[in-house]
């Protein structure tokens, strides 16, 4: 069996302080930095951390704690199932500041097999770790405890591609959009990865909960939502929020939309208010005029008063910084013909995409 590089795509990780880390699955020989500077230090390729990942002051004692076992991670997605031979870690220009010491997993579905156990990595070098050969579709790599690593690049032969998915949202129109500041939900459903700065939707920081309604070519069944927020290390939303509406009468729309979830504002003495305006009461302060004690602290809900016109598909779902999120327990599972796509409270996703079979 012959090893090909594997390509892959960077999913998630815990930090990257210092670099711009969706270039450590990269094939590229990493570059030389020396002499190049940027606001965070030194220009280094590749996945680097804050430090300090082991050691923590011991508050209200003059002392620390250290944990041997505390790590920093990078999750890494192959760009198609393939069986994995080997792995290379490269720490090239790292010299004093690579990552001391690694362990690798691979993932095929829910099995994880750890392949490399806890092993030091040397500085400015090139290391490849031979495996048995298994299937996976992912990586995690673990990193005890802080530093940098400039690559990992799998290698392996892809299992045999299927045809290509179809993003519906490519094919769907847009409407109802409430704030296309920095950009639009046609960007996001554009965003490829294909740029080394944010693009996509991003909303104003004046913004309290964003919206935009898809209308699809057909009526669709859907079976997995991708919200991607990468390189939106510092300004993505907290949370995402979708459902879907099957109505082949356009001229109804108008309606649903009005019975569409809302948001719900509920203070700590129980008393609660659904604004008919969201973005105006929290823009004009108005909460602060509500007759409760306290009117400075308050929940935030999305409620859905009407699920059998709205169905849920992601009552709830957390977004986190630089992150692909793949939602594929969805909710609902019957043909739809729109779908509500909402975020909150504002801030931007660089993709957006929804998969599924269409009906007709």
């Amino acid at each position: 069996m012959t090893a090909n590089f594997l390509p892959a795509f960077l999913v998630a990780y815990s930090d990257s302080s210092f670099t711009n880390p969706h270039e450590v699955v990269r094939p590229d020989d990493p570059p030389e930095c020396t002499g190049n500077f940027t606001h965070m230090g030194a220009k280094y390729w590749g996945f680097e951390t804050a430090r300090h990942c082991a050691t923590s002051l011991l508050e209200g004692e003059n002392g620390f704690q250290f944990n041997h076992h505390a790590y920093h991670w990078f999750h890494i997605a192959l760009n198609n199932p393939a069986i994995v031979e080997s792995i290379t870690i490269s720490t090239k220009w790292f010299t004093g500041n690579q990552v001391p010491e690694i362990s690798i997993e691979l993932i095929d579905g829910h099995n994880i097999t750890e392949v490399v156990s806890r092993t030091v990595l040397a500085p400015d070098d090139e290391q490849l770790f031979e495996i048995m050969p298994m299937m996976a579709e992912a990586c995690i790599v673990k990193c005890f405890h802080e530093g940098g690593i400039a690559r990992v690049n799998l290698f392996g032969e892809t299992k045999a591609n299927d045809a290509p998915r179809l993003n519906l949202l490519e094919y769907a129109s847009i409407s109802h959009v409430s704030n296309e500041h920095y950009g639009s939900p046609a960007d996001a459903v554009a965003g490829n990865r294909q740029m080394d700065y944010m693009f996509g939707w991003e909303s104003a920081r004046s913004g309290f909960g964003e919206e935009a309604l898809f209308q699809f070519q057909s009526p669709s069944i859907l079976h997995e939502i991708v919200v991607d927020t990468y390189l939106h290390r510092l300004n993505p939303p907290l949370s995402c929020h979708v459902f879907g509406l099957h109505e082949e009468d356009l001229s109804l729309i108008k309606a649903h939309m009005l019975l569409r979830p809302a948001w719900l504002v509920t203070f700590e003495d129980g008393y609660s208010v659904q604004p008919e305006n969201f973005r105006d009461y929290m823009q004009r302060q108005q909460y602060l005029a509500e007759p409760v004690e306290n009117t400075t602290s308050f929940k935030v809900r999305l409620t859905n008063d009407h699920d059998q016109i709205w169905h849920p598909l992601i009552s709830f779902g957390r977004l986190r910084p630089d992150t692909w999120h793949r939602f594929q327990e969805l909710e609902y599972d019957a043909s739809l013909t729109h779908l509500l796509y909402m975020h909150y409270p504002n801030g931007g996703i660089h993709g957006l995409k929804v998969f599924g079979t269409e009906t007709r």
